[in-house]
């Protein structure tokens, strides 16, 4: 009779949707994935709905496959294990992540340790508390280095909040909690999950992107895979972010703004110097400044053009794309209220 029970539950278990996926990107963590999901279990056990890990290994060369693989089936906990062919870079994993995520939000998270399971749950019901579609966590008092890491975090964390215009403390950290709805709206490409609070702020209203501070540990295994010439990365990274933000619908006003920038000062530049020839008599012919109006008159043709083509490439893409240029969130009809 109790084995009767037993299997009704798991039957109702099965069925029961899920409502929080784990991912968690792992490459050579050989020594940090079984303890990282222990630290998951325990994180979890109270979670009062189903959760699901997604472990994503991103082209490991060590034994992290191996050591994930002898958790599968283990009591009371739902691991998948995606294993990437190759090694493909931190953003492509969580986004192989978030595609295999079946639940109604999204936690992801780091495989070193460094980011504590525990704050999911309390992230989860800060999220829901607030309304928002996106909250990141802010490693305040950040275990490590201050020169390779800290400082250009601090630089990285400024930029991007001047020129995105979504304010927050922390855009490295990976502990942050999505809903599916939103996430699944941006395609992660490059090196982009540095970013993603600014591109989620491209579907969604900054308004509904927060913050909170998070426990961080101190790397314990392994070596940390990132160095200072990241700063340069984030840097073209940012200028990218920058464009497409602002750009993507409307890349001719980029370029033709530009374009029509030296095209006023060759203007004036030509003026002057049909002034200084015509009128004051002088010989221009051997001075820089000509040929700078020329250079500048050439550069401001070729980029309106770029921005008129630019505009033709745009318009088809969109003509050609299924999906419209706006997104529902929800429609309000009062059938709700019947």
């Amino acid at each position: 009779m109790q084995t009767t029970a037993d299997s009704r539950q798991g039957i109702v278990e099965a069925v029961r949707p899920v409502e929080l996926s784990v991912v968690v990107p792992v490459f050579n963590e050989e020594e940090s994935v079984g303890p990282l999901v222990d630290r998951v279990c325990v994180a979890m056990a109270s979670y009062p709905d189903r959760w699901e890990l997604i472990l994503i290994d991103d082209g490991s060369t060590d034994a992290t496959l191996a050591n994930a693989r002898k958790h599968i089936g283990r009591e009371g906990l739902e691991l998948r294990i995606v294993e990437l062919q190759r090694n493909f870079g931190q953003t492509a994993a969580m986004q192989a992540g978030i595609d295999a995520a079946t639940g109604r939000l999204i936690a992801t998270m780091d495989g070193d340790l460094q980011n504590d399971p525990k704050d999911i749950p309390s992230m989860v019901a800060e999220l829901e508390r607030r309304q928002l579609d996106l909250l990141v966590g802010w490693r305040k008092n950040r275990q490590d280095g201050l020169l390779l890491r800290k400082i250009p975090s601090w630089c990285a964390n400024y930029l991007i909040g001047r020129i995105t215009g979504v304010k927050l403390h922390d855009y490295g950290c990976s502990l942050k909690i999505y809903r599916a709805s939103v996430i699944k709206q941006v395609k992660l490409m490059g090196e982009m999950h540095r970013f993603i609070p600014a591109w989620v702020a491209g579907v969604v209203p900054s308004s509904r992107i927060g913050e909170m501070v998070v426990t961080h540990h101190a790397r314990q295994h392994g070596q940390s895979k990132y160095g200072i010439s990241r700063t340069f990365r984030v840097i073209l990274d940012l200028l990218s972010v920058m464009f497409f933000m602002r750009y993507k619908a409307r890349p001719g006003h980029f370029f033709g703004s530009l374009g029509l920038g030296l095209g006023a000062i060759s203007a004036l530049i030509m003026l002057y110097l049909f002034v200084d020839k015509f009128i004051l008599g002088n010989d221009i012919g051997t001075r820089p400044m000509l040929m700078v109006g020329i250079v500048f008159m050439l550069s401001s043709v070729q980029l309106i053009t770029t921005g008129i083509l630019s505009e033709m490439i745009a318009r088809t893409y969109y003509r050609d794309d299924a999906s419209p240029n706006y997104i529902v969130r929800q429609v309000f009809d009062g059938s709700e209220n019947a």
